[in-house]
């Protein structure tokens, strides 16, 4: 089997005039999701122009010191789950990552029902005075990077045999989104996360993740590890236990893990592409055997064995992220 993993032309999926290329893509992406779990995108539409202001503004940021970053600490951002944290705050296998990021999803406002009801994950993002150009290019990539959610979506129901509108219809007409913007120091010497984060899978539909030029990301294909090095100008696509679940299994979501070996820092932008927080998420029909789970997860948990909404789901897996912050969200008495 060829260990390599894809890169698929996703240009008949966002155009959509074209059946027999479109069909002709799904039938590449079903390969793909068969085999690793994982593909390139080209022809996704974004501007290289919009990439390099993400990164520029990105590495503006965490150039800053700890003290001017901590000025929008998510701490600050309360159940919203947003902004800032440092190396170390954020938990994968139970371990410490080794990486600090920003925190991004939905701009929502004040008088949002979401965040009236204090709905965890949902509120407005906290953006720092400088530079003061990332707000608008954080939700620039967020509106465009969604767009190409839609278009992958809908390459995978077509790849099920399904009517290409069939998450956006239902689960996906408006979708979760959260954006992931992290930075991995410069290691000089290994320990046993090698600078990176440990193995996990993703908990949603689909991540698009914008990698910069260091590489590290790892898949586990196959009982392997392989590599996804940066190509340029593509994303790479991974599909998560949801879409799992959805799939009984024939589509798996792969573990998968970073080790940031370059002796470089850093960049990565996922962005998580997931269905509604209120959705009832459960099997296709026509899909609903289940088999073994896959992975050995560091939760102990198993996908299959999740019933009900996807914001459920969702505020557990990030509560075990960021242990200490939801533990100050669940009793905020214990901030005083």
């Amino acid at each position: 089997m060829d260990m390599k993993i894809p890169v698929i032309d996703i240009s008949p999926l966002i155009e959509m005039n074209d059946h027999a290329s479109a069909m002709e893509t799904a039938k590449r992406i079903r390969q793909a999701c068969r085999e690793h779990g994982f593909f390139y995108i080209q022809n996704h539409g974004i501007s290289e122009s919009l990439q390099e202001k993400l990164e520029q503004f990105s590495k503006e940021f965490f150039s800053l010191s700890e003290k001017e970053k901590m000025e929008i600490a998510m701490q600050k951002g309360g159940s919203a789950w947003r902004g800032y944290f440092p190396v170390g705050n954020e938990f994968t296998s139970g371990k410490p990552d080794q990486k600090e990021g920003l925190y991004f999803g939905t701009e929502l406002t004040s008088e949002h029902p979401k965040v009236t009801s204090k709905t965890p994950m949902h509120g407005g993002n906290l953006f720092p005075q400088d530079p003061k150009e990332l707000r608008e290019t954080v939700l620039a990539y967020m509106h465009e990077v969604t767009k190409v959610g839609h278009a992958v979506l809908r390459g995978i129901a077509l790849s099920l045999q399904l009517p290409h509108n069939h998450f956006e219809s239902s689960i996906t007409k408006d979708p979760f989104i959260l954006l992931r913007v992290f930075h991995y120091p410069k290691v000089e010497v290994q320990d046993e996360n090698w600078g990176g984060v440990g193995e996990h899978t993703d908990y949603g539909l689909l991540t698009i993740l914008k990698q910069d030029d260091c590489g590290g990301l790892e898949v586990r294909s196959n009982g392997e590890w392989i590599a996804a090095p940066p190509i340029a100008n593509t994303f790479v696509c991974n599909i998560g236990d949801m879409l799992d679940l959805m799939t009984g299994g024939l589509y798996v979501s792969t573990p998968h893990r970073v080790k940031n070996t370059s002796g470089k820092n850093r960049l990565s932008f996922p962005l998580f592409f997931d269905p509604n927080f209120d959705a009832v998420v459960k099997p296709i029909p026509g899909f609903e055997k289940s088999v073994a789970d896959h992975a050995s997860r560091w939760d102990g948990q198993n996908a299959y064995d999740f019933k009900g909404k996807y914001g459920d789901y969702v505020v557990v897996k990030v509560s075990k992220v960021f242990p200490e912050l939801f533990r100050g969200i669940s009793n905020p008495d214990d901030n005083n």
